[in-house]
């Protein structure tokens, strides 16, 4: 059966519950709303939204007055805001967050323009408290204390926390949750056959279903960690009223493809070749370690799980021969042995003693790779805009056709450009006047398209 596009007057706001910091006042305003935001990125700790509503300065009824809502409960900072909108498809997205800061557009005789924007609870608990306790052992689990101690940020969300393979140990030195979050995330290792040295590098962010710990491979690979084929959606552009049996939605707008990204930021930010300068300070031990993608050696392109065929590939005539010389970007690391070994220092064996000689942290194997990955995650984009399905979250794999699937027989599409994507950013919209949309800016570290969920379309 054809996918048709969803009528807009189906999408809607079904609440939004703003209820005042004494707990006397609550008023629902889905009614007087123009425009609603809500925004997912796996760049980002939090989901933010924002709403627009117009304020007649009736709203809110204070013995013998009606005033404005943001007068009349009072709104002041921090107000519970609970919201549920429904894009038509059975699709809803229900969340309880709070005002981050209130925006009096415009003002005059009949009325204001008001926004408020939102986030999530976790969001401001992180300015509330700062990690103080030292944690031994596996990154994972230090993310899961982090996020569910109730002396830091508490949630009672779902978490999906994927294993990571190494362990570190580490005090919080007194800084914010969020901060240690995002960097233990560069400093993870996915629990997979051949990981250490080949991959690295995760991402920490939220989505309405919660809290995710994720590598950047795991997000990329076609299957779920059970081993289960992930439900990826696919969208194409296509001038046809309707799509062939198996598409997931019509592409309204797109920004073409850009397949590899500007060649001197890649460069700069050492997305291929980065150099890494180890320095034991008690031994004296010095070395430089120089992987480099695309030259096979350390984190071989081979090794790691991509959304495309292949990495770009450069000009070999800028390739530099010779030992320790191709590189665009260079990082120093002070070797970290004795600080904080495990055990307790006493007994049989002198445990800290002992472990004191080991390394809290192998920058060797997991410093240049999680750098270059995060790096080459971002090679290639996309910005796409569908009718509103607010099933799709960011982290979540999609299918794109581009343009070029627009012919005769829509039988063919650019190999090169079409393919996965991973949504790094998502935003679902709703406007009273132009109905619901959800625009997503879609990455990936490669091209050519690999796979495909389309079965009718022979790679």
């Amino acid at each position: 059966m054809s996918q048709q596009s969803v009528d807009k007057r189906e999408v809607s706001i079904d609440e939004c519950l703003i209820v005042s910091n004494d707990q006397k006042t609550k008023k629902d305003i889905p009614d007087i709303i123009t425009d609603f935001y809500y925004y997912e990125s796996i760049l980002n700790e939090t989901v933010r939204a924002q709403i627009l509503y117009v304020d007649t300065g009736k709203s809110v009824k204070k013995g013998n007055f009606l005033l404005s809502i943001v007068e009349g409960m009072p709104l002041e900072k921090e107000e519970d805001v609970r919201f549920r909108i429904n894009d038509g498809r059975g699709n809803v997205i229900k969340m309880d967050m709070n005002i981050q800061n209130i925006n009096v557009i415009s003002k005059d005789s009949k009325g204001s323009l008001v926004g408020l924007d939102l986030v999530s609870a976790e969001g401001i608990f992180n300015f509330k408290s700062v990690v103080k306790k030292r944690y031994d052992g596996k990154i994972s689990e230090h993310v899961k204390n982090i996020l569910t101690d109730k002396d830091l940020l508490g949630t009672k969300k779902k978490i999906d926390i994927e294993e990571t393979q190494n362990n570190l140990n580490f005090f919080g030195n007194q800084k914010r949750p969020f901060y240690h979050l995002m960097w233990l995330s560069k400093k993870s290792v996915p629990k997979t056959p051949n990981s250490n040295g080949n991959t690295a590098g995760f991402v920490f962010f939220e989505t309405s279903d919660g809290f995710k710990f994720k590598s950047i491979d795991g997000l990329l690979s076609e299957t779920d960690p059970g081993g289960g084929k992930k439900n990826i959606k696919s969208y194409a552009m296509s001038d046809t009223p309707n799509l062939p049996a198996g598409y997931s939605g019509k592409i309204l707008d797109i920004v073409p493809p850009n397949p590899s990204g500007d060649a001197q930021q890649k460069l700069e930010s050492g997305a291929y070749s980065t150099r890494t300068i180890l320095f034991d300070p008690f031994s004296c031990y010095y070395e430089i370690v120089n992987p480099n993608i695309q030259g096979g050696g350390l984190g071989d392109e081979k090794n790691l799980q991509k959304a495309g065929k292949n990495l770009p590939k450069g000009n070999p005539k800028f390739i530099r021969e010779g030992n320790n010389k191709d590189f665009s970007r260079t990082q120093y690391y002070l070797l970290d042995k004795g600080t904080m070994p495990t055990g307790t220092g006493t007994g049989k064996g002198q445990e800290q003693v002992v472990n004191s000689k080991e390394q809290n942290f192998d920058p060797k194997n997991i410093l240049n790779q999680a750098s270059m990955r995060y790096n080459q995650l971002f090679s290639s984009h996309t910005e796409i805009t569908i009718d509103a399905d607010f099933s799709l979250h960011a982290g979540d794999l999609i299918w794109i056709h581009p343009p070029e699937l627009s012919n005769k027989d829509n039988q063919e599409y650019d190999q090169k450009l079409g393919g996965y994507y991973l949504i790094a950013e998502i935003c679902h919209y709703i406007s009273i006047s132009e109905g619901g949309y959800t625009k997503i800016v879609a990455v990936r570290d490669s091209t050519g398209a690999k796979g495909n969920p389309i079965g009718k379309y022979n790679l």
